[in-house]
């Protein structure tokens, strides 16, 4: 299994990024995919999560209604797309996914959000 995120970068407060999670070694569609992120300091927490078929996603409250989750089955793909990002949502963030009783990480990528 392995997981491979992009698209991380430095963004100024209320601007926007879409990082990408391209999974390869599992049956992509048929695991739900989840996201998460780790600050300087913190333990890492759960961003969100999408269900195997795409059609149901849900997102922590900090960051609800800025950001959502969504998959392209076709291209083995799960995507952040955050917006009216603010300093706080600043992390490394990592897509996931449990499989045979394992979680499975990616590398990460960062997110720095300044101005």
């Amino acid at each position: 299994v392995q997981l491979v995120e992009s698209g991380g970068g430095l963004v100024q407060p209320g601007g926007s990024l879409r990082l990408t999670c391209v999974a390869s070694g599992i049956s992509f569609s048929s695991f739900p995919m989840t996201w998460y992120r780790q600050s300087p300091g913190k333990e890492r927490e759960l961003v969100g999560g999408i269900t195997k078929d795409g059609d149901m996603s849900s997102l922590t409250a900090s960051v609800k209604g800025r950001f959502t989750i969504s998959r392209d089955n076709d291209k083995n793909m799960v995507y952040l797309q955050m917006s009216r990002m603010k300093p706080e949502d600043t992390a490394v963030y990592y897509c996931n996914v449990y499989m045979r009783g394992e979680m499975f990480w990616g590398q990460g990528t960062q997110v720095t959000v300044s101005s």
